[in-house]
């Protein structure tokens, strides 16, 4: 019978290397995926929505039937007051007011609603007279100082605690925002007030937000179109 003899210290070189190897491989797979932020970032509509994409029209084939439309827009709305309702606890009457609200800044100013009802959730939780330490007030936080000249049509900072004066104030800071930066996240970073922050905390939490209720609306713009098709 032949014997086999083993080299321990040759196979020991062996198994060093194929770890090493292992690990560059794992460390260099970690590097190339996608930040969880970037993910965020990049996998939602931007801020400020194009014409074309703002219109539930997109889900309809390009119909432009103002009935179809209009029939989405409110199955929208009651989805995502329902939501918000159930989520936030607060009352159903609220929330459909808050998010009729949002739904008319919107499109006002070019403003995804569903971002705009991210931010209220971030910065207010929806209550509609939340006032902090630093004077921002209702239902976005706005801090009547900065945005003296936007309020003057309203009857000045105490008309902020009135969620439609609110909403269309917040609505249109985001706006100028975005326009000033080009970017979804400085903008929000920007809008907190914490634009130097280097984690981008407060974008990261409006996004997430952000994803909770895009599915909500996805879903009952789906079920409008499929039950107008019947």
């Amino acid at each position: 019978m032949k014997l086999v003899t083993v080299n321990l210290p040759r196979l020991y070189s062996l198994a060093k290397t194929a770890l090493a190897l292992f690990g560059l491989a794992a460390v260099c797979g970690f590097l190339l995926l996608p930040s969880e932020r970037q993910l965020l970032k990049t996998t939602l509509p931007e801020l400020i929505s194009a014409p074309a994409a703002a219109e539930p029209s997109a889900v309809t084939g390009g119909t432009a039937d103002p009935g179809a439309l209009e029939a989405i827009q409110e199955r929208e709305e009651h989805a995502l007051a329902e939501y918000i309702s159930r989520r936030w606890r607060i009352a159903d009457s609220a929330a459909a007011s808050f998010v009729s609200i949002a739904y008319r800044a919107g499109k006002r100013y070019s403003v995804d609603p569903v971002l705009i009802l991210s931010v209220m959730a971030i910065e207010s939780r929806y209550n509609p007279v939340a006032e902090s330490v630093v004077g921002a007030k209702g239902l976005m936080q706005i801090i009547p100082k900065y945005h003296l000249e936007k309020l003057l049509d309203h009857g000045g900072e105490d008309a902020l605690l009135d969620p439609e004066v609110n909403i269309q104030v917040g609505a249109r800071i985001l706006r100028e925002y975005y326009r000033r930066l080009g970017d979804q996240q400085a903008a929000l970073q920007m809008y907190a007030g914490a634009f130097d922050e280097p984690t981008s905390r407060y974008a990261a939490k409006v996004f997430e937000e952000r994803m909770r209720l895009e599915p909500v609306r996805q879903k009952a713009r789906k079920e409008q179109v499929a039950q107008s098709a019947v």
